[in-house]
């Protein structure tokens, strides 16, 4: 992919808490529409662990993608396709410092969930645990759901509110179904009128998920 079809190629990636070479676990944090990898290190301090990595990477201009993520797929190209190389370069980093993909965590929120979604439903295979704030699959309704491979009991929280201005509930629980067809084990949340935001029943469950992940044999 050169550079004029992969805008987020010189993506920079914040860091926090254990170096990898030291962590047992990794996060993944990725950025709303306008937001910042900043922003989502507010978000590991709310997430803090001892024992994880954390890594957030930066979008070109802010945002993944220009459009809505029910717009047709190629009106949101290059960017869709570069961001999600930019993961698999993240996710690469990742492994090669040692942590297996059973201890890797990708939380995102709102555009940036969306984008965690979508990578795990096209990268399948054991995480440690997807978390989507506020997010679905991306693409029009009568976009194909065929994803080969297996998520092979990956550990899922979808959450989001009723109503939304962004993300239709139909698509997060659309999303849902999917997943769990992929092998994946689905927690699916809705909360009433919450906003577009994360509430603390939301933050529990990737605290759950966490700890869960962060445990088991030593590398």
């Amino acid at each position: 992919m050169n550079e004029h079809r992969h805008p987020h190629r010189e993506a920079p990636v914040v860091t926090a808490g254990k170096s990898l070479q030291e962590a047992r676990a990794a996060m993944i944090l990725v950025h709303g529409r306008g937001a910042s990898a900043q922003n989502m290190l507010g978000l590991a301090h709310e997430l803090y662990h001892p024992d994880f990595a954390y890594l957030a990477p930066q979008a070109a201009g802010h945002t993944w993608y220009p459009y809505s993520f029910l717009a047709p797929l190629e009106q949101n190209e290059p960017f869709l396709s570069s961001a999600l190389a930019l993961l698999d370069s993240v996710v690469d980093q990742v492994s090669a410092a040692g942590i297996p993909s059973e201890r890797l965590m990708i939380v995102g929120f709102s555009q940036g969930a969306c984008l965690a979604v979508e990578f795990a439903a096209r990268r399948p295979r054991r995480y440690g645990g997807i978390v989507a704030f506020t997010g679905g699959l991306i693409g029009p309704d009568d976009t194909p759901r065929v994803y080969p491979g297996s998520l092979e009991g990956t550990p899922v929280f979808l959450g989001t509110s009723d109503p939304d201005p962004h993300v239709p509930r139909a698509r997060v629980e659309e999303s849902a179904r999917v997943l769990e067809g992929m092998g994946a084990r689905v927690t699916l949340r809705i909360y009433p009128g919450m906003g577009h935001t994360i509430n603390d029943e939301e933050l529990d469950y990737a605290r759950a998920m966490m700890h869960a992940v962060a445990g088991g044999d030593d590398r």
